[in-house]
């Protein structure tokens, strides 16, 4: 079992100094990977609704502090040398994926082959209306980027025909240094499940009942063999706040069961005494996994 730290470019991990201070003991404790969220704005006054809280809203207070997550990841990177750097999610729709691929790959290159990029559809329409990217379009739009991208990390002078993406024997470098960079699907939906058995490296729901993670896991499986694949090919990230405390060596293998293969954390269970909290867990869970 893999663990990993989610939400790590909030809170108080968005000041520089703190910002290194986590990621070097997350790597000393033992997690594999810190994933990134992100909004490039967010509107005053949204009223589409959060699908992760019953609220309809995002915690915390919409002017809070995000940072671009390719940035926040750049930065921890020179300051880290094993842990895998990882978006959960970025936007993918929302972003051009020519431009998108050349920064990731040199993110990748840089890191010494350490990126991970997980994707999204996005819900935030306001957000989508003022980037000027049509709401509507974007389940094709993150499809159709994802080809483009791996068609641009893979081949040496790359083309691709897409709906909204094309390109012919276009050269891009760095590319990734293992090839190609892991997507992972995210997604609480059985959409976003079935998306992943057909094209993602990875599905990330991030948190969910064991119930419905079992449903997700299985919706992926048939989606994978229906496309000619290997469901255990695919890297299944979970997780919550169950995997903290006493109960949390109980609940990682209970994911374990069901198919999940990381387990993230949120970071703001280690926003208070960071250091020693990250040395605790990595004793007291990573290391009896």
């Amino acid at each position: 079992m893999k663990f990993g730290i989610v939400y790590a470019n909030a809170g108080p991990f968005t000041d520089p100094v703190r910002a290194i201070s986590m990621a070097r003991a997350a790597e000393a404790a033992g997690f594999e990977s810190l994933w990134t969220i992100e909004h490039a704005v967010v509107p005053a006054g949204y009223a589409s609704a959060y699908p992760y809280d019953k609220s309809g809203k995002m915690p915390g207070a919409d002017d809070a502090i995000m940072p671009d997550p390719l940035i926040w990841l750049a930065y921890v990177a020179a300051a880290t040398s094993t842990i895998n750097l990882a978006t959960g999610i970025l936007i993918l729709p929302q972003r051009n994926p020519v431009v998108l691929a050349k920064e990731v790959s040199t993110l990748d290159f840089l890191s010494g082959g350490r990126m991970q990029l997980g994707v999204g559809i996005g819900w935030l329409e306001e957000e989508f209306n003022a980037i000027g990217v049509p709401f509507g379009e974007r389940s094709q739009r993150l499809e159709d980027g994802i080809g483009a991208m791996r068609a641009l990390w893979s081949q040496d002078a790359a083309s691709y025909d897409g709906t909204f993406t094309s390109f012919e024997r276009c050269i891009l470098r760095p590319q990734p240094v293992h090839g190609s960079v892991p997507i992972h699907i995210g997604g609480h939906s059985e959409a976003a499940a079935r998306r992943a058995g057909r094209i993602g490296d990875g599905f990330f729901p991030a948190t969910g009942s064991h119930r419905t993670v079992a449903e997700r896991v299985a919706q992926l499986t048939e989606a994978a063999l229906e496309a000619g694949r290997d469901p255990s090919s695919i890297e299944i990230t979970c997780g919550g706040n169950g995997v903290f405390g006493p109960n949390g060596l109980d609940e990682a293998k209970a994911l374990a069961d069901l198919g999940v293969t990381r387990v993230v954390v949120p970071s703001f269970l280690f926003f208070k005494d960071t250091e020693d909290a990250l040395a605790a867990y990595g004793e007291e869970i990573i290391g009896r996994a």
